[in-house]
Order: C-alpha cells, then structure tokens, then sequence
C-alpha cells in the first residue's frame, strides 16, 4: 500500500533547554526529542492519521536507536532510515527567548548522515506512488543527497504532489548563489513550493510574496504557498489567491511551526479541501506547535486543530 506522505531529509535529535529564556551557556537540563524537518512533516502527517514514512539516515550509535524507536512511537515507518557506519546522529540544540528569537545550534560533523542518502539506495517505486513526497532544501546542499534528490524527482516525473520546502538554512551552504541554483533546478519538478519571504528570494529572487507566488507559478508549479509571519499565508494557484491570517498564540518555541504547518497541509491537501480551509488549518497546527516546548511529540491531531478553529470534528 502507498505512502500518503514520504519525505525524505534531515533527521536527528532535538537537545531542547526546559529553562526558557536562558543562554545555553547556562542551562542546566534538557529535554531529547526527534527532530529534523523532513522528519517532524511526517510525524505531523502521521498525527492526522496519514500513512508516513521518511527517507534518512543516521550514525550507528544510541541516538539512531532513539530515532528508530521514537518514528515507530509517532507512527512513522522508519524502512528509509538506515545506519551510516563512522558518522555520529546529528545532535540540535536551541535556545528559547519567546516570542520570536530562538537560536539553533547544529551539530551535524564531519557530516551528517542524513547528507549521506545515496541514489542506489532509494525505494523508487514507493517514491512514484507516494500520494505526497516532500522534499526539502537542505537535501541539496551536498553530495550524494543531491544526487540522491534529483534521481527521485527523476522517477517520479513531476506527478502531483510533490513538495518542495523551500526550508533554506545558510549554514548549509556554501554560499546563496549555490543554493539558488540548484533550488531553481528543484522547481522543475516540483508541484508545490512552501517557504517564507527570505527562501522565496533565495528560489526566484523575490520577497514581495504576491510577486514570489507569481514566480513559483510561472515555473510551473500548481500551488505556491507564501509564509508572511505576523501578516498570515499566502496560497495562490493559477486561478485561485487565499491569504490567511496568523492564528494568536502565546509563543513558546517557534522552531517547529513550520512543521506542524506541512504535515496539516499534506493532510488538507489529501482531504480534498477547499484552499481556504486548508491554510486555516495548517496555520492553526503550526500555531499549536509554536505555543509547545518541542516539535515532534507536539504535532496536534486534526481533532485539536479543528476544535482550535471552531470547526465540527
């Protein structure tokens, strides 16, 4: 049976502070998580009752362990996920200063395993018929994950719906020109590209988020969704423009919003939903996310999130 949502990308393990509003330097306890991106999108799949796997590796060491055990509590087929001999798990520490000011700490060296996926190694027949495969940018950033990323958009041939998260992190890269380059080559493949302002500029060089979607657009992708922070979403396709305003939370991390966000609108998106109601609730469990310590283990149900929205469950 297919995959509703298969993603493929950075996996690891969440070092979060539980004294909020402490320099690192200072903290004194911890709380571990799974974490990574493409991973937390399957969880939050997963919690809407979807059928999610996620393509990644790890070290072979006690942190692969907990990752393997934590996917199978979050029901997540963990069949992708496989051991790289040498390579220690990636580790991610953050420092929490609610509202909007939550700094992050990689610890993914010499390299992390997840940048290790190689091309010979892919499921492709689950790729094609994966109902969403989600990608994120990240994945681009080195050798042999890229090639590992365009050998599967490459067999999947661009059918609905494939994701890119335009999930751009600096320290990835070498520098932005790098990161354009091959983000524009993604969007060939691509039906949907999710991002904020700042990836949007690093994809097709534009902030203003009316003039972003247009260029998603343009590149031929069917959805293109714009994320304003304090101003709300923007989702334009080629015949429809829905802008959705932040759903007010009081603001405990804000790392895994995003998240949250992109397992809600895989779900929405496989629900069939009308575009407006598919934002709603995606910002809504974003919101939820936000307002919790952690980012895997706080993905909502989509009972909460309709019931957040005064929406019948």
């Amino acid at each position: 049976m297919a995959d509703d949502v298969l993603t493929i990308g950075r996996i690891g393990v969440d070092l979060y502070p539980l004294q909020i509003g402490t320099h690192l330097e200072d903290v004194t306890s911890f709380g571990k998580f799974l974490g990574g991106s493409a991973t937390n999108v399957a969880v939050a799949a997963a919690r809407h009752g979807r059928k999610s796997a996620v393509i990644s590796r790890t070290g072979n060491d006690p942190f692969g362990t907990f990752i393997h055990s934590s996917l199978r509590e979050l029901g997540v087929d963990d069949r992708f996920v496989t051991p790289v001999e040498g390579l220690p798990t990636p580790i991610t520490f953050c420092e929490i200063f609610p509202p909007d000011n939550f700094p992050l700490y990689f610890y993914r060296f010499p390299k992390a395993p997840d940048l290790v996926i190689n091309p010979s190694e892919l499921d492709l027949d689950a790729i094609r018929d994966a109902r969403i495969y989600w990608s994120t940018v990240t994945g681009l950033s080195a050798e042999p994950s890229r090639s590992a990323h365009f050998a599967a958009w490459e067999a999947r041939g661009r059918r609905p719906i494939t994701v890119l998260d335009l999930d751009y992190r600096p320290m990835f890269w070498a520098d932005p020109s790098e990161a354009h380059s091959q983000v524009s080559r993604a969007l060939d493949y691509c039906t949907v590209a999710v991002g904020n302002r700042e990836e949007c500029e690093v994809a097709v060089g534009e902030t203003d988020p009316d003039k972003a979607a247009q260029a998603l657009l343009d590149r031929g992708l069917e959805l293109a969704v714009v994320k304003q922070g304090p101003k709300g979403t923007l989702a334009r396709t080629r015949d429809e423009r829905v802008e959705v305003p932040p759903h007010p939370v009081e603001v405990v991390n804000g790392l895994g919003a995003g998240d949250g966000f992109g397992g809600a609108l895989c779900h929405g998106l496989l629900a069939g939903w009308p575009l407006e109601k598919i934002i709603r609730f995606a910002n809504t469990a974003g919101a939820i996310v936000a307002s919790r310590l952690e980012c895997s283990t706080a993905m909502p149900t989509t009972t909460e999130v309709l019931t957040t929205m005064g929406e019948p469950v």
